[in-house]
Formats: C-alpha cells, sequence, structure tokens
C-alpha cells in the first residue's frame, strides 16, 4: 500500500472530474486499457471510474454533443497522479508493450509526466511527482521547467522481478487539472479570490498555476490554443465539470468559471 500523495493531503485538492462524452462505453474501454482505471459504477447514462474504490472520471454521455473544440476554453488535460516514480515506470512499459500512442515525456523538476490524447480530443497526464521537500522555491514560486525525461531511469526505478503494471495503484488521484481558458490573468483572480488559492507559476502571459498548501499546482490556466476564447459552447463534447474536495466547505456548492466551466466543491478533509 503506497502513501498517499502529497497532492491530496492539502486543505483543497482535486477530488473528481467529469467528462460529457459521445461514447461513454468507447472512452470507458480507453481509460480502462490505457490508464488502468476501473469501472466502479454505472447509473443509466454514466459510468464512473477510479482506481482502489476511489473515484476520479466520471463520463457522461450525451451522443448528440459536437466534438470539443481545442481553441475553445475547456480542458487541457486531466493530470492523474501515480504514488511513485517506480508507478510510473511500470505504466511507460505497459504504454511500450501495449503500443500506447504517447504525445510526450517530460521532467518539470517537481514531477516526471507522459502526455496523451483520449479518441475524443481530451487531453491527459500521467505523472509522478519528486518529493516535495526537494522543490525549489524562490519565496512563492516553484521552480518548474518543461526537460526530456530521463525515460531509461524511470523504467530503471521499477525493481527487478517486479510484477508489472497491473492497473492504476491504490492511491493513484487527479494532482492535478490544466484547462484552456481565455485569459490568464483572469483565471488566475478567479481562483484566488473563489477558491483562495496560491499563485505558484506563471510563464509569461500565457499559463499561470495555483495551489493549496504548497502543492506546485492543482490547477493550470493556459491560452497556449484558447488565447482570447469566451464562454464555452454546452453543447460540445469534453470538460462537464471538475469537483474540488474542501476541508472549508461546509456544503457542496457549485461555481462557473470566467468561460462557463463549472468548478465544484465538496466537504472533505484532506486524503
Amino acid at each position: 500500500m503506497s502513501d498517499l500523495p502529497f497532492a491530496a493531503t492539502t486543505p483543497i485538492s482535486v477530488a473528481r472530474v467529469g467528462l460529457k462524452t459521445r461514447d461513454a462505453d468507447a472512452l470507458a474501454a480507453y481509460y480502462r486499457a490505457v490508464v488502468g482505471l476501473e469501472e466502479l459504477a454505472r447509473d443509466g447514462e454514466t459510468i464512473t471510474l477510479g482506481a482502489a474504490n476511489r473515484p476520479l472520471l466520471v463520463l457522461e454521455r450525451d451522443a448528440a454533443a459536437k466534438p470539443d473544440d481545442p481553441r475553445s476554453a475547456g480542458l487541457f488535460h486531466t493530470a492523474f497522479l501515480l504514488p511513485s516514480r517506480a508507478d510510473l515506470g511500470r505504466w511507460i512499459n505497459h504504454a511500450i508493450e501495449n503500443k500506447i500512442q504517447v504525445e510526450g515525456a517530460s521532467d518539470h523538476l517537481v514531477s516526471e509526466a507522459a502526455y496523451l490524447t483520449d479518441p475524443e480530443g481530451n487531453g491527459i497526464e500521467i505523472y509522478a511527482d519528486r518529493p516535495h521537500e526537494s522543490w525549489k522555491w524562490d519565496g512563492p514560486s516553484v521552480e518548474m521547467a518543461t526537460l526530456r525525461m530521463d525515460i531509461p531511469g524511470v523504467v530503471g526505478s521499477v525493481p527487478a522481478g517486479d510484477a508489472g503494471w497491473k492497473g492504476a495503484p491504490d492511491n493513484t488521484v487527479v494532482g492535478h487539472v490544466h484547462l484552456r481558458v481565455g485569459d490568464p490573468n483572469q483565471a488566475e483572480a478567479w481562483w484566488n479570490k473563489e477558491f483562495g488559492f496560491d499563485t505558484v507559476k506563471k510563464y509569461g502571459t500565457q499559463a499561470v498555476f495555483l495551489s493549496s498548501g504548497g502543492y506546485h499546482h492543482h490547477i493550470g490556466a493556459n491560452t497556449w490554443q484558447s488565447a482570447g476564447a469566451g464562454k464555452r459552447d454546452a453543447s460540445r463534447s469534453g470538460l462537464a465539470w471538475v469537483e474540488m474536495r474542501s476541508a472549508e466547505a461546509k456544503t457542496p456548492s457549485a461555481y462557473e468559471d470566467p468561460w462557463g466551466t463549472v468548478i465544484r466543491a465538496v466537504p472533505g478533509q484532506p486524503g
């Protein structure tokens, strides 16, 4: 049993992500086979997936939905955080053995991450954090970068004779969600005000990273594809909502960010 990742021990953390999908069965099959999630429940047109009975992803079927527009506000990626570097190594071996298309593999100093896209265009990050005690801070700003991942090193962290990838391990969580927005400054102000998040990193005028409790980021917001985007088109597939677990919330509540993205808050203690 691995320890719960630091990302989930902060006062506010990501609980679940909801996706509107044109074909929930096909998308659920993808997340089971590729990400290693297990199906936890079905309720009408909704499928809930997770790891070790922890719900992480909810697929809501809408066969009439138009495809997501990557230039609009919405989801950049859902980031599934594995408990250890060896777990990421196991997943990389799984991706190689099953010829899973991976679009990138990066070392961000605070973490190591692989990137891919699901069949309906939703971005996915699968990553492992370095120990948070090793992260470097300059005042309120955490040091992050995008370097080439040391794939042999990550794979080499898997013990000899290991049983390999057996699906998303216990204590896998959604570590962060990265959003497409029209204006990172507006996103920053919204998350600062509504959730009390700290701004921990900016990449010029194009991206901002925010968090609770000293994590490197629970929310990212960028305009790499979506500069100037207005309100989201509710008839499109893609991100339906993001649910945050908050030790400060007394009752469940729902918000909309400046682009109409639904952000829920549910009461819950860290962990």
